[in-house]
């Protein structure tokens, strides 16, 4: 397929584009701002498909929204006529363009650039999918552009002040991933012949997860990226949205603040080195035995633990608490073997070989230094 997106190094463009190179789509004609008007028409004739993803939503001048939205679809609708392409067309709008209020010139210049879009399809039978997208937010996006995300990311890496006006202001949001997962999809079921939801009517509303949520929720989730990054815990990931605007965030990160330290505790036997640490998927741990050195000889009623010898050679020893049965595992670096330590089980690791023994370690609950669960007890 012949692949044409308008606004390529946009936001949502150049994510679209990666994501069809990816796919293995590898004929893909950009348009750019840096592209002319003949340019358009040449690309127009020879296209399969169009993603018209170009547009304009913070001019300098209210006039740009006309040229930048409205204009520039009736220049594509023009140009794939004259080339008689009544091939399908996919346009990002937005959900503003529903607004009846007459001052907003950008929800008017969307409004024509549907009308446009809905008239051609109308005119020559060519399927048109025309998307009224919330808040789309994302890696990529432009602080004080694209979505107030963009600037609230943008802001908090780089230990800028945000504002927020008014807290409880509802928003619904979608993720750059998502609407790009499901342009795609359009994509492929139109070029196999088949119908699209929504694919002629006037305009639709994505299929992709909408996450309806506040701006206050957004600016204390975003603000408290930093604090759990330095507390070595995780934001909790298994809610949708708190997970993309962490990944959001991270790609905000200045080039200089990618990492962070750990605090290695030290002694005579090796280091002990906390890694991360959850609420409710526990601590994953970094421990470094010296040669011939044994740590642990201790057990734990709740606290399950699994270790993981990434180098060197240990002996992983067991005795059921009150027992004398004793259990040997030998684990290596060079056979990466996950060792489970189950509750009850007095255990120990001890160094065999001539270099350190590096072992990667998972307990099930953070270490709380009130509720230690530990026991020490000899093998």
């Amino acid at each position: 397929m012949k692949i044409l997106v308008t606004g390529a190094q946009g936001f949502i463009g150049s994510n679209l584009v990666r994501r069809l190179m990816n796919s293995g789509y590898d004929d893909i004609l950009e348009y750019t701002i840096d592209n002319s008007l003949q340019d358009l028409e040449g690309y127009c004739g020879r296209v399969d498909i169009v993603f018209h993803l170009a547009g304009v939503n913070r001019p300098k001048d209210e006039s740009e929204f006309f040229t930048g939205n409205s204009d520039l679809t009736a220049d594509l609708v023009a140009c794939l006529e004259k080339a008689g392409n009544k091939c399908p067309v996919i346009i990002t709008s937005s959900t503003q363009a529903g607004s009846d209020d007459p001052a907003n010139k950008y929800a008017d210049s969307k409004r024509r650039a549907e009308g446009a879009l809905f008239d051609h399809g109308q005119k020559t039978k060519a399927p048109v999918i025309i998307y009224r997208l919330p808040n789309v937010f994302g890696k990529w996006s432009r602080p004080n552009y694209n979505s107030a995300i963009a600037t609230f990311c943008y802001n908090t890496a780089h230990s800028l002040p945000i504002k927020v006006n008014d807290p409880s202001h509802e928003m619904d949001l979608v993720y750059i991933d998502d609407v790009v997962a499901e342009l795609i999809e359009d994509m492929e079921i139109m070029k196999d012949g088949g119908s699209v939801e929504g694919a002629g009517r006037p305009y639709t509303s994505p299929r992709c997860p909408i996450h309806h949520t506040t701006l206050g929720f957004i600016a204390d989730t975003i603000t408290g990226f930093p604090a759990i990054r330095k507390s070595l815990e995780v934001p909790d990931l298994s809610d949708p949205l708190v997970s993309k605007l962490y990944s959001t965030y991270l790609s905000f990160l200045p080039e200089d603040g990618f990492s962070y330290e750990l605090k290695m505790n030290k002694d005579e036997r090796g280091s002990f080195t906390e890694f991360i640490r959850t609420a409710d998927r526990g601590q994953v741990s970094v421990n470094i035995t010296h040669p011939g050195i044994t740590k642990g000889n201790h057990w734990h009623d709740s606290k399950n633990e699994k270790f993981l010898v990434v180098k060197g050679r240990g002996l992983i020893r067991f005795r059921k608490v009150g027992e004398e049965k004793v259990i040997d595992y030998h684990v290596s670096g060079e056979d990466l073997t996950v060792v489970d330590i189950p509750t009850g089980y007095v255990h120990c690791i001890i160094n065999e070989g001539e270099d350190e023994l590096v072992t990667v370690m998972w307990a099930s609950e953070a270490f709380d230094p009130a509720r230690p669960d530990t026991y020490y007890e000899q093998v």
